[in-house]
């Protein structure tokens, strides 16, 4: 779910100014929660990571292999050298990731995904966390990747959002309609999953696939538009009927499950 998004009128990276406005009007929405803060290797700040750890908030914060960090008082080492390869992990405390001072010592979990199928993942991960050990830190960063399926769902993945060429408060306005019209269809999603009927609204396994194919909010989505047909091919479903009456179980299912995910909206 987005709660709150900052539009920067500039190309690139953002800096520590702006991510701290981010975060002064998100993180106090969490008071009451134990908050992980997840960033990707533009969010790799030294100052941002000891700004978080004096906001008293947990952080992931993936870090570039060829950065320099010390295990040991005054040896550093490049994360590159350290031997990371698929199927390994390997979690060290204490560790100093800048020479300057007045910046605390963090930690590091690595891990490289083994091979599957003979293919693994083309870098491993280097995380520079205040976590206290090593599932933590990597059951947390793992959660950053429903953020990149969120936003491949507001693009290209659902409303192609990118298309609309709309700046300002049109923009700001999009992405609120979006972040509610996501949230509705990511809960029916959910629903139609729990009555175990979203193959009938998409793929759900493939030939050498590991994960699930479709995403809660692409069940929802397209659902959604699936029964959106069924008064409009009702005729058509029973000439097919007489046609094949071998196949009336097959239909009679689909029909169900029409009638299923009518009733989740």
């Amino acid at each position: 779910m987005l709660l709150f998004q900052q539009a920067l009128n500039k190309l690139g990276s953002s800096n520590l100014d702006e991510q701290q406005a981010v975060f002064k009007k998100a993180l106090p929405l969490f008071n009451n929660y134990k908050t992980v803060v997840l960033g990707d290797r533009e969010f790799c700040s030294i100052y941002l990571a000891n700004w978080l750890t004096g906001q008293k908030v947990y952080f992931c914060l993936r870090i570039k292999k060829d950065a320099f960090i010390a295990i040991e008082p005054e040896i550093w080492f490049q994360l590159k050298d350290l031997g990371l390869a698929p199927g390994m992990s390997f979690f060290y405390q204490g560790i100093k990731y800048t020479k300057s001072s007045g910046f605390v010592s963090f930690n590091l979990a690595a891990k490289w995904k083994r091979k599957r199928l003979e293919v693994a993942p083309e870098d491993g991960w280097f995380i520079l966390t205040n976590l206290d050990d090593l599932d933590s830190a990597i059951k947390a960063y793992k959660q950053r990747f429903d953020i990149e399926e969120m936003f491949r769902d507001f693009k290209s993945g659902g409303y192609n959002l990118e298309e609309t060429n709309v700046s300002g408060q049109r923009l700001i306005s999009l992405i609120l309609l979006i972040s509610l019209s996501y949230t509705a269809a990511t809960i029916y999603g959910q629903k139609i999953k729990r009555m175990g009927v979203q193959k009938y609204v998409g793929r759900i396994k493939e030939s050498g696939r590991t994960v699930r194919r479709h995403s809660s909010f692409y069940i929802g989505l397209y659902g959604s538009n699936w029964v959106n047909f069924i008064e409009e091919t009702s005729e058509l479903v029973g000439d097919l009927l007489i046609l094949n009456p071998n196949k009336r179980c097959f239909y009679q299912r689909g029909q169900r499950a029409m009638r299923l995910i009518l009733s989740a909206f």
